[in-house]
């Protein structure tokens, strides 16, 4: 009987550190209160993205991680509009050096 007692308090007392650890590891939970379901953080403009629209860009959070379907959109909407800006410098860049030619 006093085996098991003692069995007992030191599986309760390292139950109580490994929890402790984790606690201090992985933090208690969300510092965001979460989002209602159905909404997301994630917005950006329609066109002419900034700089600080990217620096403002907000993900939800789930289980691991960031929502993924979120982050793909950011990125493919990022990924057009750097591809649009970029077309129009060549054509700029085109139109100049016609300019320059003439």
């Amino acid at each position: 009987m006093n085996n098991a007692l003692i069995y007992l308090i030191v599986m309760i007392a390292v139950a109580a550190v490994v929890f402790l650890l984790a606690a201090l590891v992985f933090g208690r939970g969300e510092e965001l209160a979460p989002l209602p379901p159905g909404a997301s953080p994630t917005r950006l403009p329609s066109d002419d993205i900034t700089e600080d629209d990217v620096r403002e860009l907000k993900f939800q959070q789930v289980f691991r991680g960031y929502k993924m379907t979120e982050v793909d959109w950011a990125l493919q909407r990022l990924a057009t509009e750097v591809e649009t800006l970029r077309a129009r410098v060549r054509e700029l860049e085109e139109l100049e050096s016609c300019e320059h030619r003439a």
